[in-house]
């Protein structure tokens, strides 16, 4: 029985030098201009949920989604997250193929994660992305508007949908019963 416990502790420890040494001696590539392999989106965006659900209070929005509250939450979107995350007339963003990780383009992948999660990452921001953190600079009920909005992009109720099509020019997006890759944030 000790043989194999140091058989699993040598594994360990040739696994974490192994990739320590892969890492330092310049093998993993850290260029910008081209896509990170799939094993590390992956990782990352593993890493970045496992974080939310673990930091994240569950609470449910004190924002309810009404037609006003929804407008609202579009009206913050397009002045605060457009510019990276893609503009609601579903062009891309101004600034979100420039970035390195790219920025999830919100209007075309909405995400599919509970309404505390969205919040808690408006709120608090991703760490080693252009994700800031929004809690000094939306009010509590704002941050809570644009998390509503993008919770329910896919199923706004007239009211917001015909502000949509009014200031925008296009329809909101249909919802497809799916939300694409959820690696994809």
């Amino acid at each position: 029985m000790r043989n194999f416990f140091l058989g699993v502790l040598a594994t360990l420890a040739v696994l974490i030098l192994g990739g320590l040494s892969f890492a330092l001696l310049g093998f993993a590539p850290t260029n910008a201009n081209s896509p990170p392999p799939r094993w590390e989106s992956h990782l990352a965006m593993s890493a970045v949920d496992a974080s939310a659900d673990r930091h994240a209070p569950r609470t449910s929005s004190p924002v309810p989604a009404t037609d006003q509250n929804l407008i609202d939450g579009m009206k913050i979107y397009t002045m605060n997250c457009a510019g990276c995350h893609g503009g609601l007339d579903k062009k891309a963003a101004t600034f979100g193929n420039s970035f390195y990780p790219p920025v999830p383009q919100l209007v075309l992948h909405p995400p599919d994660d509970p309404d505390w999660h969205n919040y808690y990452v408006v709120r608090n921001g991703i760490r080693y992305t252009g994700m800031p953190a929004w809690e000094k600079v939306l009010r509590e009920e704002d941050i809570w508007k644009v998390t509503i909005f993008l919770s329910h992009m896919e199923k706004l109720p007239a009211a917001a949908q015909d502000y949509w099509k009014n200031a925008f020019g296009v329809a909101p997006p249909a919802g497809e019963g799916g939300h694409g890759d959820h690696d994809e944030h």
